[in-house]
């Protein structure tokens, strides 16, 4: 286990560690509740690991070494298959194939399997943006052009593509999670209706092609949310809308008022626990969603 001071570094030391340890069993990335803004690392290993490669690989990242603990004998598989029970959010059922016999017959069902890539949509934040989504759809909306910014497992553009039409873009910094969303959409029969990109925000001719999208997600966190506000602007159709979250209730008003000077106004905000996600809408006379 390792503690890093933000997602880009645990994402990069989790990426290096499959390379340099492909005996891995396997790898947990999340983040550290109650503001910290700390994101941890976990390795996991079935025999005693190389001391000495695993100092070289925290060092590369600039991080202290990591603490190493002799795990209880159990029933592991039992005990992730409890951790990782189905999430019910609005229409969406997300389970893994575990849980392939428990899928509803009423509900839009998204196979999302525990990997090292970050997101099988049990963190609070995933489901504020999933619950966001089916209000905008219970209501009406229909986005053809949808895009998701730092998509890691793109549980987000995937959802996306099971109610509405078209091709949903979805990106992220992190090769590791490009790849895993390839896979992702593959699993659930989605892969011509997803394209992946790996880059930074919206900086990829694809992105800027598609512009301007009817909707766009963002569940990243409040600085980079932040820095995204101008290309956001410029990025969403009149009418459209932005759904942001990995903020903490904290810092909504702050992420509302630096959108609402670039002329966002609030359509929604959910509040899962510790979490806030924010639904906005850019105005204009533009119809950008269609609605039955």
């Amino acid at each position: 286990m390792i503690t890093l001071a933000n997602k880009s570094a645990a994402r990069a030391l989790a990426g290096a560690a499959w390379a340099v340890h492909p005996e891995l069993a396997g790898v947990d990335v999340f983040e550290i509740e109650g503001g910290s803004g700390l994101w941890e690392v976990r390795l996991y290993f079935m025999e005693n690991p190389d001391d000495i490669a695993l100092e070289l690989l925290a060092a590369t990242q600039g991080a202290n070494p990591f603490i190493i603990s002799t795990l209880p004998d159990k029933d592991w598989v039992s005990d992730v298959r409890r951790e990782l029970a189905p999430i019910r959010v609005g229409r969406f059922f997300l389970y893994g194939a575990h849980d392939a016999d428990a899928v509803p017959d009423d509900r839009v069902a998204l196979l999302i399997e525990a990997s090292m890539a970050f997101g099988t949509g049990h963190h609070s934040t995933t489901q504020g943006c999933l619950q966001v989504l089916h209000n905008l759809d219970r209501h009406g909306v229909r986005a053809r052009n949808v895009a998701d910014i730092g998509c890691g497992t793109a549980v987000l553009a995937l959802a996306a593509a099971k109610i509405w039409p078209g091709v949903m873009l979805a990106s992220d910094i992190d090769p590791v999670a490009t790849d895993v969303a390839g896979a992702n959409a593959r699993a659930n029969g989605l892969a011509d209706r997803l394209r992946i990109l790996t880059c930074a925000g919206f900086d990829h001719p694809d992105l800027r092609a598609k512009s301007a999208f009817d909707l766009i997600f963002a569940n990243i966190m409040k600085g980079p949310l932040v820095a995204l506000a101008p290309g956001m602007a410029t990025s969403i159709a009149p009418g459209g809308y932005a759904i942001l979250s990995g903020i903490l209730n904290g810092q909504a008003e702050d992420v509302k008022d630096v959108y609402g000077a670039w002329g966002f106004s609030l359509a929604d905000h959910i509040i899962v626990g510790d979490w806030s996600t924010l639904c906005l809408r850019k105005p204009g006379q533009k119809e950008c969603v269609l609605r039955d």
